[in-house]
């Protein structure tokens, strides 16, 4: 079964619900985290960089939120996919990802396949020192497009991923591939 989505409201826009209620840090709080993450040298430099994998590094976030420090190597992506709910935040430390999102809230349950109307892509290009935040329901695709550049990013969220799920992408076709618990995905 098809779902349609009509709207083309811009995610982004979104009030963050940690900002209205005061549930857990704020999306700039996680932002501010990421961002002094991402400057810090010797944090950095305890990162192995694979040549071939994707690295990381579990770090204390704040006020219990989950933080990431990332490594990428040339051509590296993390396929479609959404945070089981929590929003989040990532800051490019070093090189550039490319981030590639749908530009409005999806429904979390209760579709396997959504076709989606034209016009809702939204790609974004961040440089080391570029952040950006995103909602509940934010579904993108993260990529290290250089054919020669390792990129490093930090990656925080709040509540700590409960779950996440993958999705294929065709055309405007959308469809839910797999849900990983905790301990099952590679950052």
């Amino acid at each position: 079964m098809s779902s349609h989505i009509a709207s083309t409201t811009d995610a982004t826009d979104l009030v963050d619900a940690g900002d209205r209620d005061g549930a857990g840090p704020t999306l700039p709080e996680l932002l501010a985290f990421a961002r002094q993450a991402a400057s810090d040298a010797e944090l950095l430099a305890r990162l192995d960089t694979l040549p071939d994998e994707r690295t990381w590094i579990p770090l204390a976030g704040p006020a219990g939120s989950e933080a990431w420090l990332i490594g990428w190597p040339p051509g590296a992506e993390t396929g479609w996919h959404d945070h089981g709910g929590s929003r989040g935040v990532f800051v490019t430390a070093a090189g550039r990802l490319h981030e590639s999102s749908i530009a409005m809230p999806l429904p979390t349950s209760g579709w396997r396949t959504l076709e989606l109307l034209p016009d809702l892509d939204r790609e974004r290009s961040l440089p080391a020192g570029e952040g950006r935040g995103f909602g509940p329901h934010h579904v993108h695709q993260v990529v290290n497009p250089s054919p020669d550049e390792h990129a490093i990013s930090v990656h925080v969220y709040y509540p700590p991923l409960p779950l996440i799920r993958r999705y294929s992408r065709r055309g405007r076709v959308l469809a839910l591939e797999t849900v990983e618990l905790p301990g099952q995905w590679s950052a």
